[in-house]
């Protein structure tokens, strides 16, 4: 009787509890499979679906488009000039070899050994003579005039001298001549522009201004050396 009792309360639950339905079913159809055609078949009349699970293609290239490519990068490439410089003929520009030069940029045009590395005799001669057919003769020009002026004025006084500094040329006998060639002296800015006022007030004949001293036909102990050295060259 216990065992009864125990296994009644077990078959009651039994009938209660619902059937599992079929997974392999669909909502509305006996199985899966067709229901999933038609919603395939919804979506395509709608524009959304995919259509017959065919593989991708891809449209082959075409020659037009291969030579059209082609002709834009040959017009590319003849847009660049073959000789920027315009340092050889046109004609000439594509068979002559380029300069041999070092790793640093240094021409290396005099190594025979490095120039037959690099090019061949006839390319070496095809460089040669476009570099004759480039060469310019300039002819010399006449010598622009020679300029006037103070500073000219003090070129030609010094080459035409020859003694030194402070070696008497001309006689000065005066009472106090240092004293008052250093205060003239003191108003010039420079020994030259003390030269070039004692040139124009007469030279070392007269002296006016005192700034000779010595004699020696150079105011305010200015220094020919120079202009003299400058002329020999």
């Amino acid at each position: 009787m216990r065992i009864l009792f125990s296994v009644l309360p077990v078959a009651a639950l039994m009938a209660c509890s619902p059937s599992v339905p079929d997974s392999g079913a669909g909502v509305g159809f006996s199985d899966y499979a067709s229901y999933q055609q038609q919603r395939e078949e919804q979506l395509i009349a709608q524009g959304e679906g995919t259509g017959s699970a065919s593989p991708s293609y891809r449209a082959p290239i075409s020659n037009e488009t291969i030579t059209g490519g082609a002709v834009s990068t040959q017009s590319l490439e003849s847009s660049i000039p073959a000789d920027p410089t315009g340092q050889f003929p046109a004609e000439r520009s594509q068979d002559v070899a380029s300069a041999v030069t070092n790793s640093v940029g240094i021409s290396e045009e005099q190594d025979f050994s490095a120039v037959a590395s690099e090019r061949s005799i006839e390319e070496d001669a095809a460089r040669v003579a476009a570099n004759k057919q480039a060469y310019q003769v300039i002819e010399p020009t006449a010598l622009p005039p020679r300029p006037s002026g103070s500073t000219a004025s003090l070129v030609e006084f010094a080459i035409s001298t020859t003694n030194r500094v402070g070696e008497p040329l001309y006689s000065r006998l005066i009472i106090g001549a240092e004293a008052r060639a250093a205060r003239n002296c003191a108003k010039y800015p420079s020994p030259d522009k003390a030269q070039e006022a004692f040139l124009e007030k007469g030279g070392p004949a007269r002296d006016s201004s005192g700034l000779d001293p010595d004699g020696d036909g150079f105011a305010c102990a200015w220094d020919p050396t120079p202009f003299r050295l400058a002329a020999r060259g």
